[in-house]
């Protein structure tokens, strides 16, 4: 289990942290929109999927210090 959380912690933070760096670059080219979908929408998006991430990956080190 631990594993599967550290995984999809660590793939919800770099997606998450991908998607923020594309909205940015996106936004500082001067568009508002990419394809059919608001900057601001996708950009919290990533913040969103960063912030589970950080989630799990806590829960992964909480479960560890319950063991010890």
């Amino acid at each position: 289990m631990d594993g599967l959380l550290l995984l999809l912690g660590r793939a919800l933070g770099v997606g998450g942290l991908v998607l923020c760096v594309v909205a940015g670059v996106v936004r500082l080219a001067g568009n508002y929109y990419l394809g059919s979908f608001a900057l601001a929408t996708l950009l919290q998006a990533g913040v969103a999927a960063v912030v589970v991430g950080c989630f799990f990956l806590l829960l992964v080190l909480a479960g560890r210090a319950n063991r010890l």
